[in-house]
């Protein structure tokens, strides 16, 4: 069965910083034509970083969509003209920790909410870490923390970490240490 659609007609709405947004007509596979927004987004890339003593560093800050402060493993936002996603990775985990790395883990993709939104993920694990200054952005107010990872585990399934791109590494992650592979 072919289930792919094809772009007739694309409007941007909205140009901006982050994101871009635009309505498209798109051909679905019976031949109609259905209206599909489409959120543009630059990709991102989470790194977790993991001590010698199997403890993850997380940052905490405020998120304004959800007016609340949010756990999250170190990510940012890939440039925008093509930086590879290692190099944000390694960018990100130096200005939000301070901390650099021997040796990167690539950990695969994530889409984060495909129904309309076009970002791509990519996560990697850290290991080998060395500590220094922390440096980030003008407008980026960050609380850095270390957890073993059996407990950032059960605050994953408490409910109580719910950054989706936190919660998939960290579970690959758990799950590589828990078969020997990192």
């Amino acid at each position: 069965m072919n289930l792919e659609e094809k772009t007739v007609k694309q409007n941007y709405i909205y140009k901006g910083r982050i994101i871009n947004l635009r309505v498209d007509e798109a051909e679905i596979p019976n031949g109609a034509i259905r209206t599909r927004e489409v959120i543009e987004h630059s990709g991102g890339v989470c790194v977790v970083p993991i001590t010698d003593k199997n403890e993850i560093i997380t940052v905490k800050q405020f998120r304004y969509p959800y007016m609340e402060v949010v756990t999250e493993i170190p990510a940012g936002k890939r440039d925008i003209g093509g930086e590879e996603p290692l190099q944000t990775g390694i960018r990100e985990l130096k200005e939000e920790t301070g901390c650099t790395a021997d040796e990167f883990i690539y950990l695969g993709e994530l889409y984060p909410s495909p129904g309309y939104c076009g970002e791509v993920i990519y996560m990697y694990a850290a290991k080998g870490l060395h500590y220094g200054e922390t440096d980030p952005d003008e407008d980026e107010f960050l609380e850095i923390d270390k957890t073993p990872i059996n407990i950032i585990v059960d605050k994953i399934l408490s409910g109580e970490i719910k950054d989706s791109k936190t919660q998939a590494a960290i579970l690959k992650v758990n799950e590589l240490i828990r078969q020997g592979k990192l």
